[in-house]
């Protein structure tokens, strides 16, 4: 491309999209690229501040804007995922069903720390529905060259940066318990709580059954609701240091993988995630500290997701909470587009 007054364009092939702005009404490309420029364009284009433009000269050792989008798209996106038009040099991934975002972020620090180009993401752990907008491209000049694209792409080698799993868990058991619900001194306001959040996943609970604070009774009945079926097993209650409170205990006797119990999160410090295997499955046994009771977000809404998904959570990635981790209460929730959770 080269150079070139705009008094002097006409006739001239167009190398980029030239975007006008009208505050408050439009901010949208008045011409695209290869628009063969006309007299009466003249006055349009210096109206939005081009006195000069770039014209079309074809160089076989560089690659467009328009073009170089397609390729970074490729490193992005993955299945379930399809793009929008290209316009004024940038495309986006946008989901075509409902799941778990997932994104590699050391690729993505990689590309976008290559210069010249950048992918900027939503963040990954989160839920996305169908439509969503997931990611956005471009390149920073107009035209870049083709070998640095390819050393970029090599990157990803042929594993795009994002990737969505679908919610597959759909049978939940949960088991409550502690004295004052057994014996029905307090009405059992957890269990409601769980069946909403998890329906909004697809999920529904199997197995219910309320507990005394006997260790063994609630070892026993988490077995029993993983023979039962359940994807997923739900300790409500019973997580903290007092000496009546036999949750922990009686989750690491199933036999268990004791994840960990605790987490930097606040709401939600008593929060406990372990793995039982039995076969080829794996299902998950929480304990949920009685905060995920009465508060809007917790560290119940940051795992949830993944757990729904069947994506396994580590205990480093639980550490790694503590930034982000402190919820402030907002008072218009804007989870998770928000500081809760970011560390992830």
């Amino acid at each position: 491309m080269k150079r070139m007054k705009t008094t002097e364009a006409v006739g001239q092939v167009l190398c980029h999209d030239i975007t006008q702005i009208i505050p408050g009404v439009t901010k949208d490309a008045v011409f695209r690229k290869g628009h063969i420029i006309r007299e009466e364009d003249i006055p349009v284009l210096l109206s939005v501040g081009k006195d000069s433009v770039y014209i079309w000269e074809n160089d076989e050792t560089m690659m467009h804007e328009n073009d170089v989008a397609e390729v970074l798209y490729r490193m992005t996106a993955n299945e379930h995922m399809h793009p929008s038009d290209v316009k004024e040099g940038k495309i986006e991934a946008i989901a075509d069903t409902e799941g778990l975002l997932k994104v590699d972020r050391e690729k993505l620090k990689k590309v976008n720390a290559f210069g010249e180009m950048m992918i900027a993401t939503r963040h990954g752990n989160t839920v996305v529905k169908k439509g969503d907008k997931l990611a956005g491209t471009r390149i920073i000049p107009l035209v870049i060259k083709k070998d640095k694209m390819q050393e970029a792409e090599k990157i990803c080698d042929g594993t795009p940066i994002l990737k969505i799993l679908p919610f597959t868990v759909k049978k939940a058991a949960i088991i409550t318990t502690g004295n004052e619900v057994y014996h029905g001194r307090i009405k059992d306001a957890f269990t409601p709580v769980i069946e909403q959040k998890i329906a909004e996943f697809g999920a529904e609970m199997m197995f219910h059954e309320i507990f005394d604070d006997n260790d063994r009774k609630i070892t026993d009945g988490c077995l029993r609701a993983i023979e039962a079926g359940a994807d997923i097993v739900f300790c409500t209650g019973g997580m903290s240091v007092d000496p009546d409170d036999k949750t922990p205990l009686a989750i690491k006797n199933t036999g268990a993988e004791m994840i960990s119990y605790g987490s930097p999160v606040l709401p939600g410090a008593m929060f406990l995630l372990s793995y039982y295997r039995k076969g080829d499955k794996v299902i998950p046994i929480c304990g949920l500290p009685g905060c995920a009771m009465y508060n809007r977000r917790t560290i119940f809404d940051l795992v949830l997701p993944r757990l729904m998904a069947a994506d396994p959570v580590t205990a480093d990635e639980l550490a790694s909470l503590g930034e982000g981790g402190l919820c402030l209460n907002c008072k218009v929730c804007t989870f998770p587009n928000c500081g809760f959770g970011k560390g992830w």
